[in-house]
């Protein structure tokens, strides 16, 4: 099989001649610079140019190559460019502003954190604040420029499958623009606001994702987002809730991809099990990253119940086993998870989130020493 066929297969739930991995095609399954730094360290490669940002706000890079084809990477990531007609604005201190009037500060060589926006710090928020917001403009050319071409060169130019990773869904974005817990609060204090900016974000979205689409459908094999609905002990929000406010959302932006014949990789962090049936339900195709740590969230338990449906992504526990196990433990998890989840197909190995600079190098490597074995029958 080429690495597309094998991607493609167990998105399928069919058995592939091996089990697909994954490192860097997605927004939540590469390193952070600091990871990338050691790792290529680590495996005796030549210093050379500091790797592309996947993610400015989560500090992640587009792996170098040569760590890709050390470890025969199955998958990799084509993404957008950046807006042009209203890009990052520099604030000093470490800060910037986007093109949504977010703005973003970063800790000590941490992430990037929204600390503030259009919406916070207003204490009742009326629908009529969203009709007076200045959207960004979806179609701004800096998002397309040069899209196909990249997305050509990885699908025409290599057999690897080309992941489109696209821009957080609307549960995210209104989080960014009002704050975390005040958009909370506003499901059910303000449902008429909540409501609005969920529809605002997703149009805009659908609205990025289609001309991505129109651009390069023919050359991409699949389609990624993320929109966390889980925390480490439950769901985000009842469920109820989210099948009346969130799930319509969910499903016109996956409507919108299944438009163009493209499998949808979804990615929420957490405990999201009493929701699979409804990511399910709207066209979910894979899950990621399958957070083990998290409540509910044991791998056979999710194959039993979901995998005649849905595939895994992910599922190395990158929470205690990658930062604080060693090279040992992480073969031994790999095996565990390759016999729990690939049976038949529907697995794709990698670790359950970005990998962190804490992480040693040698586990990074363990993680994929053994994930060559047959493990889908």
């Amino acid at each position: 099989m080429t690495h597309r066929e094998r991607v493609l297969t167990a998105l399928r739930r069919e058995p592939p001649d091996r089990v697909p991995r994954d490192l860097g095609a997605t927004l939540a399954t590469t390193l952070t610079a600091g990871a990338h730094r050691r790792l290529r360290e680590h495996l005796g490669l030549p210093a050379g140019e500091e790797p592309p940002f996947f993610s400015r706000r989560s500090s992640t890079v587009l792996p170098d190559e040569a760590i890709l084809q050390r470890f025969d990477v199955d998958a990799r990531a084509v993404l957008l460019g950046g807006p042009e007609l209203c890009p990052d604005r520099d604030l000093g201190g470490g800060s910037f502003a986007d093109e949504w009037g977010i703005t973003w500060s970063r800790p000590h060589e941490g992430h990037y954190l929204n600390t503030d926006g259009p919406f916070y710090r207003i204490e009742d928020p009326s629908p009529r604040l969203l009709d007076q917001f200045s959207a960004p403009d979806p179609a701004d050319p800096g998002r397309f420029r040069g899209l196909r071409e990249r997305a050509r060169a990885l699908h025409q130019g290599t057999d690897y499958a080309v992941v489109l990773g696209l821009g957080v869904g609307p549960v995210h974005q209104c989080q960014f623009l009002r704050g975390y817990g005040e958009w909370l609060e506003d499901l059910l204090a303000r449902p008429a606001f909540a409501e609005g900016l969920l529809e605002l974000a997703a149009d805009f979205w659908i609205a990025v994702t289609t001309r991505a689409l129109e651009e390069a459908a023919d050359q991409v094999d699949l389609v990624m987002f993320g929109d966390d609905v889980g925390t480490q002990q439950a769901t985000l929000m009842r469920p109820a809730l989210y099948r009346s406010l969130v799930k319509p959302h969910h499903r016109r932006m996956i409507d919108a991809v299944k438009r163009f014949g493209k499998p949808v990789l979804y990615h929420t962090c957490g405990s999201v099990a009493p929701l699979i049936p409804d990511l399910i339900e709207i066209g979910v195709d894979a899950l990621n990253p399958v957070q083990v740590t998290a409540a509910g969230m044991d791998p056979l338990r999710l194959k039993r119940e979901f995998g005649r449906e849905l595939a895994f992504w992910g599922a190395i526990d990158n929470q205690r086993l990658l930062p604080f196990g060693t090279p040992a433990d992480v073969r031994a998890q790999v095996r565990q998870r390759i016999g729990e989840l690939a049976s038949g197909g529907g697995y794709v190995l990698s670790a359950g989130h970005n990998i962190q600079a804490d992480v040693p190098p040698e586990n990074v490597a363990a993680l994929y020493e053994i994930s060559g074995s047959r493990g889908s029958s």
